[in-house]
């Protein structure tokens, strides 16, 4: 469909009244709203995430894609949730506790939500008590800690092990990511993910989400 293809064009452009006109306009022709989000709007940011991915386009064009994206989102989730359409996955993400970053995690917030990921945002600071206390309350399949300073990576730790002392493990896959994080760091600690970038973040949360 001609329109969807025109959202997924605008949003990658980052022109969100573009994007809210079409995607309110593809609501009055009774298109699907999981149509409009997935080959619309998902579609548009998971050539973004490509594009990031492989140097083409960088954090400003990621941010101004996803402003798009949500305002496209925000016309569609009222539908979505009468018409009982489900989130692919739940995922809760956070900054680990001592450490104030947010850009990273902020990207791959974006990320996961553009690939139809439902992401409750602990923000930063986070302790693994808290990052456990909201898994279990939002059922979340994930849980992804994000650090900039190698003196946090050791919370990191800390919620796994956390995880493991309250028998959720084998329920909840953990994803680390950050600057100074590395695949090696994964395994030493017993993380289930490390990925390098915000785009492989995205599509490892999917994965982990559909398996």
């Amino acid at each position: 469909m001609a329109i969807l293809e025109e959202i997924s064009s605008f949003l990658q452009q980052g022109r969100t009244p573009k994007v809210k006109l079409l995607v309110q306009q593809a609501i009055e022709e009774q298109i699907a709203p999981q149509k409009i989000l997935e080959d619309g709007l998902i579609a548009g940011m998971n050539i973004i995430g490509e594009k990031f991915k492989n140097n083409q386009v960088f954090v400003p064009e990621v941010l101004i894609a996803a402003r798009a994206m949500n305002a496209g989102i925000s016309l569609l989730r009222p539908l979505l949730v009468s018409s009982g359409v489900q989130a692919k996955g739940i995922a809760v993400i956070g900054t680990v506790k001592g450490d104030q970053h947010d850009i990273g995690k902020n990207l791959v917030k974006m990320m996961m939500e553009g690939k139809g990921l439902n992401v409750i945002d602990l923000g930063v600071d986070v302790s693994a008590e808290k990052f456990l206390e909201n898994a279990v309350a939002h059922q979340a399949q994930l849980v992804c800690c994000s650090a900039l300073l190698t003196t946090t990576m050791g919370e990191m730790k800390r919620v796994v092990e956390l995880f493991k002392e309250k028998g959720m493990r084998d329920q909840v896959k953990i994803m680390i990511g950050g600057a100074p994080v590395t695949q090696s760091y994964c395994d030493s600690i017993g993380a289930d993910c490390y990925t390098p970038d915000a785009a492989s973040a995205a599509e490892a949360a999917l994965g982990f989400c559909l398996s």
